[in-house]
C-alpha cells in the first residue's frame, strides 16, 4: 500500500474477529516498532504480546471493561525499560518513544489489513500485575486484529492546521 492509503486505512476499530492473527503478519507488526525511532536511537521498551484469553480479559478490566480488549485475539502492551530518562524539553522521553513505536504498529497493522485500538484508558498497576511488570514501567497498549471496511471518521483538514498567528478553533 502507498503511505497516504495506510494512513487512511488506520482508525480505531473496537470488533474484532474471532481468529488469529497470521504469525507472519504480527512479526512485520512487531517489526515496524523496531524501526521506529527513540530518544538516542536506545529503543527502551520491550513489548509484551499477550494472546492467553484470560490475560486479554484481565486488562480488559483493568481498561475499565473495555470490551475490545478481551475480544482482540492479541493485544500488544508496549513498556519503558527506562523511564526515569528525561529528555531536554522536560518530558520522559518514554511517552514519546512508545508513542512513536506504538504508531509505527498501528500503520503496519493497516497495511497488513490489520485493525486496532490504542488504549490510553487503564490502570497502570492493574495491567502491571496482570503481566507481572515490576512497578515503575509504565506502558501504552495496542490491540490487534479486525477485517474491517475504511471509513472515514476524521476531523476535516481544514480544521487542524494553525498558521500564524495561533488560532484554537475547537
Amino acid at each position: 500500500m502507498e503511505l497516504m492509503e495506510v494512513l487512511r486505512r488506520r482508525a480505531s476499530i473496537r470488533s474484532y474477529e474471532d481468529r488469529p492473527v497470521p504469525e507472519d503478519k504480527l512479526i512485520k507488526v512487531l517489526e515496524a516498532a523496531r524501526l521506529a525511532p527513540s530518544a538516542s536511537n536506545r529503543q527502551r521498551w520491550k513489548f509484551i504480546v499477550v494472546k492467553d484469553k484470560e490475560r486479554r480479559k484481565a486488562l480488559s478490566r483493568a481498561a475499565g471493561g473495555q470490551p475490545h480488549l478481551a475480544e482482540a485475539p492479541v493485544v500488544i502492551v508496549a513498556v519503558a525499560t527506562m523511564p526515569e530518562y528525561i529528555m531536554r524539553c522536560g518530558i520522559p522521553a518514554y511517552a514519546v518513544d512508545l508513542a512513536i513505536a506504538v504508531d509505527h504498529m498501528t500503520l503496519a497493522a493497516a497495511d497488513e489489513g490489520l485493525g486496532t485500538c490504542w488504549i490510553g484508558a487503564f490502570s497502570q498497576d492493574e495491567a502491571r500485575a496482570v503481566l507481572g511488570v515490576p512497578n515503575g514501567r509504565p506502558g501504552d497498549w495496542k490491540t490487534g486484529l479486525a477485517d474491517w471496511p475504511g471509513t472515514d471518521c476524521y476531523r476535516r483538514l481544514c480544521l487542524l492546521p494553525c498558521f500564524q498567528p495561533f488560532v484554537f478553533r475547537g
